[in-house]
């Protein structure tokens, strides 16, 4: 069935307001909209209402000519939103929070389908109504109908400043390449257990960079102490736009369903993407350019149990973990070794 899309009247001078709160990942995945607006609408000003937390992920991106950011509420900002006087709003977030700015600023808005519902059925009873269509594109119908269309120029991630590192002065064993492993996520459910994520690296033989938060330092110190060689912890001890900077210079990177794994995907790295309660059909896999970088992704399928949340959980509710524990080490290293054009011997580290 066509779907009519009804194009608006754009002002000659306009004021574009695009809503998203968080996260980093969700956040990332924002910019092909971003920066379509911004060329396709001649001399068009953009703002960017998030979270303070998440400034950092946007305060770079030039196409963004304003970041309004709040703490908690929305009051923090209302007086200047009104005073902006936008002429179209894009809530690309979709929740009470956004409507409310919606509701308080009374300007012409459009949004995209959320697919909460059909994201229910396939959690509560394996029923897969969701269309084959990635969540940038879905981003893109509530700029269709001012006339912006996607360019298929994929993620975009600017690093502000002069924040790029140099690898080899934080190991040496970094300048000549090195696999980045970002070993956590937000709920453990979608992580791999600590003892495989230390197989993978014994078997890799080559450098490797251990990526996270402040929340992963500890796993990455316990997957440090096992390897030891050709293996650094970074998790914890650089801010987003630093850890952006590791993942840009890196060979392949390793990853969960993480913001990092979206920030790799606007480098249009070569992405090994591990899968575990969450899974591809939610459409938040990595978003890469056609003939650019390239994905591989890990999952258990045929689970009865998987996918059991379309967010994540502390613990497996079942107490098996066999989304991620039956992932096949070998299978990811052969891959990795693959993409770096090595051939893998399986050998452990010692």
């Amino acid at each position: 069935m066509a779907i009519l899309i009804t194009f608006v009247k754009i002002p000659a001078l306009t004021k574009v307001l695009i809503i998203r709160f968080s996260s980093i990942g969700d956040i990332v995945l924002t910019t092909p909209v971003i920066r379509a607006v911004k060329e396709q609408l001649n001399g068009a000003e953009l703002h960017f209402l998030t979270k303070r937390s998440f400034k950092p992920v946007i305060e770079g991106n030039p196409h963004i000519d304003k970041i309004y950011a709040i703490e908690k509420r929305i009051g923090e900002v209302m007086p200047q939103l009104r005073e902006e006087n936008y002429d179209f709003i894009l809530d690309l977030h979709k929740n009470f929070r956004s409507m409310g700015v919606r509701f308080r600023l009374r300007k012409k808005t459009f949004s995209f389908p959320k697919l909460n519902f059909e994201k229910w059925l396939l959690v509560r009873f394996r029923l897969n109504r969701l269309p084959d269509i990635h969540i940038v594109d879905r981003y893109f119908k509530a700029a269709g109908p001012l006339g912006v269309s996607n360019d298929g120029m994929g993620l975009d991630y600017y690093i502000p400043g002069d924040i790029e590192v140099k690898t080899g002065s934080i190991r040496s064993f970094l300048q000549d390449g090195y696999v980045a492993f970002v070993v956590g996520a937000k709920h453990n459910t979608k992580a791999l257990p600590e003892e495989k994520i230390i197989d993978i690296c014994k078997k890799l033989n080559y450098p490797v960079a251990l990526l996270g938060g402040p929340a992963d330092h500890e796993r990455g110190e316990k997957v440090f102490d096992a390897v030891r060689n050709d293996i650094v912890n970074l998790c914890g001890k650089f801010d987003i736009n630093v850890s952006a900077s590791f993942i840009r210079q890196a060979k392949v990177v390793i990853t969960h369903d993480t913001g990092l794994m979206h920030i790799a995907a606007a480098y249009n790295k070569n992405i090994i993407s591990v899968w575990g309660n969450t899974v591809p059909e939610f459409g938040m896999y990595p978003y890469l350019p056609e003939g650019k970088g390239r994905s591989e992704i890990f999952e258990v399928k045929g689970l009865s149990c998987r996918p059991c949340s379309k967010i994540g959980f502390d613990k497996c509710p079942k107490g098996h973990f066999k989304c991620m524990m039956q992932i096949d080490d070998d299978e990811v290293v052969r891959k990795v070794m693959e993409m770096l054009g090595r051939q893998s011997a399986l050998g452990s580290r010692q």
